[in-house]
Formats: C-alpha cells, structure tokens, sequence
C-alpha cells in the first residue's frame, strides 16, 4: 500500500521533527551527564541526573518510538520500501537497537544514578550516565548522514524486485513460466 502524496507529506514531517526531538534530547542528555561527571557539587550531581531521568521517563521513549513507527510508515508506504534500499534497513535496524537500548540500558542506568545520587553517594558509575548519550548521539547523527546520502544500493531482495519490474529481459535471462 502506497501513501498518498498528502500522506507522505504528514508522516515526513512527523518522523524529521521526531528524529530532530531525539538528536536534540540526547544532546541534553549529554550535556546534563558531563555536568554530573564533571562537577564536584553533590547537589549538581543530584539536579543533573534528576533532569536527566525526566527526559528519559517521560520524552525520550516516546520520542524513539515515535521515530520508529514513522520511520516504518514511511518506508512501508513509499517506494523506498524497508528492505529494497540498504540504507533504509540500516536505519530500520539502527532506530530498533537505539530505541531498544534507551529502554534497557540508558533509562536503568538514570535510575541508578539518581538513587545513588538522592543517597549522597555520588555516582557509581560515570559511564552509566556518559555511555548512553555518547553511543545514541553516534547512531544518530550516522543515521542522519546516510538519510541525506543514500549510500550503499539495493539489497537483493531490491535488485529482484526491480528486475521483476522491468520483465523478462531485464536481467537478461529468459525466465520459464509454469
């Protein structure tokens, strides 16, 4: 099923502004981990890593999955498809293992740092806060780049569909029918 170009339209514009709302989250989140890995002030630490659970628990997994679902209505519902082009089953795949990791492994590490944190300990791990943000900042902007740039071609299943489509000699070969 093909969107229609007012359709296309509506989803393009949802899943640039929602992939722009995550970059610019995990930016925040960034920024918010340097804050709490560099500081010395228990009471930044705390403020830090409390806005960054805020972020985590009530936008950031909205927002991924949000990118997701759009990402997937696209690629469905254009002639991109999602495993015709290998750059969008890169994005496919990348978008399903950063949304996977902001639920398993970023939102738990916050939790940890905030408790640890709310406790006075510190932080127990740097890295728990730090880690997440740099990796997801990484897909992201990677992502970004190989929307804009297309790289890598067809997949096989692509090149097949688009031999299908030319006909029988379109690859050259003769095909038998049954």
């Amino acid at each position: 099923m093909k969107l229609n170009r007012p359709a296309r339209r509506a989803t393009l514009v949802v899943h640039v502004s929602a992939s722009a709302g995550w970059l610019g989250l995990t930016l925040g989140l960034l920024a918010l981990a340097v804050t709490a890995t560099t500081t010395r002030d228990p009471v930044t630490v705390e403020a830090s890593v409390r806005a960054m659970k805020l972020f985590a628990d009530r936008l950031l997994l909205p927002v991924a999955l949000l990118t997701l679902v759009s990402g997937l209505v696209l690629s469905l519902g254009t002639s991109w498809g999602l495993a015709r082009h290998r750059w969008v089953w890169t994005k496919f795949w990348l978008t399903l293992a950063t949304t996977t990791a902001t639920a398993f492994a970023l939102r738990p590490g916050v939790n940890a740092a905030v408790t640890a944190a709310a406790g006075g300990e510190g932080l127990p791990d740097p890295g728990d806060v730090l880690f997440g943000p740099i990796v997801s900042l990484t897909a992201y902007v990677f992502m970004t780049a190989v929307s804009v740039l297309k790289p890598w071609g067809l997949t096989g299943r692509g090149r097949r569909q688009r031999a299908a489509a030319r006909g029988p000699a379109a690859d050259g070969r003769v095909r038998q029918t049954a």
